[in-house]
């Protein structure tokens, strides 16, 4: 009754299971802000990735959503996702006529320096017009790499002082 079978060649089908997205709808406020660096982190850590760049990423593209582009009663999206060894970082928002610009402020402003950071961690960012009346500021992070950018950061020398 045992016999014994002869398994045919057949051959392997890879898919590539390194493209993932996570996408949610969060409330306007520094407290939408929060949770967004928060399940963001979540997020990273269950799909295996680096943290470190990345939640500050979120970290400062959320609260430019909740500073720059709240409109009350309009959510924020923040949507993860991977494709190879990228991770993009979206946020929309619904202030369209707001397009961030990272600029250098004074030594003695207490913010404005979000978009300056993001410039440093990631290694792309930028804006797409979305439908109206909607706008994307995304960031790109490579994760297979531990420093992407190069170690000059002369132009942040005013951060420290």
């Amino acid at each position: 009754m045992n016999r014994e079978t002869r398994e045919t060649a057949i051959p392997e089908v890879k898919l590539d299971c390194r493209t993932r997205n996570f996408s949610v709808l969060l409330s306007p406020t520094p407290r939408g802000a929060r949770l967004a660096r928060l399940l963001a982190r979540e997020q990273l850590h269950t799909w295996g990735l680096p943290l470190d760049r990345a939640e500050h990423v979120v970290a400062e593209l959320a609260a430019n959503a909740v500073t720059h582009g709240r409109v009350p009663g309009r959510d924020f999206r923040l949507t993860l996702y991977v494709i190879g060894d990228t991770l993009r970082v979206e946020v929309t928002d619904t202030r369209p006529e707001r397009l961030p610009r990272a600029q250098l402020p004074m030594p003695n402003d207490e913010s404005g320096r979000g978009l300056i950071l993001v410039e440093v961690l990631a290694d792309r960012w930028g804006v797409a017009e979305g439908p109206r009346p909607r706008k994307t500021v995304w960031a790109e992070v490579n994760t297979s790499a531990t420093v992407t950018r190069p170690s000059d950061h002369s132009q942040l020398d005013w951060i420290s002082d």
